[in-house]
């Protein structure tokens, strides 16, 4: 699962978001990800990707930048 599958399928199916809205330029915020949303969003993406996701990391505010962390984690992972 790609990225970019991985957070459209879970802003579709927790906050009913439509996937066409789900673009790199989107604000997470504007599609109703708030502080405990991201977080979730996060454990979902350690969960079904085998990554770790640490906690100093700057919380992403588009839909690319956290695509941008899951595919440098996912890649240091296989590397």
């Amino acid at each position: 699962m790609s990225s970019t599958d991985l957070i459209r399928t879970f802003l579709t199916d927790r906050l009913g978001v439509q996937p066409e809205q789900v673009t790199p330029e989107a604000l997470l915020a504007e599609l109703g990800v708030d502080s405990l949303m991201l977080a979730e969003l996060m454990f979902e993406a350690e969960d079904r990707l085998g990554i770790e996701i640490p906690s100093d990391v700057q919380p992403p505010k588009t839909v690319a930048e956290m695509q941008s962390v899951i595919d440098t984690l996912s890649a240091l992972k296989t590397s």
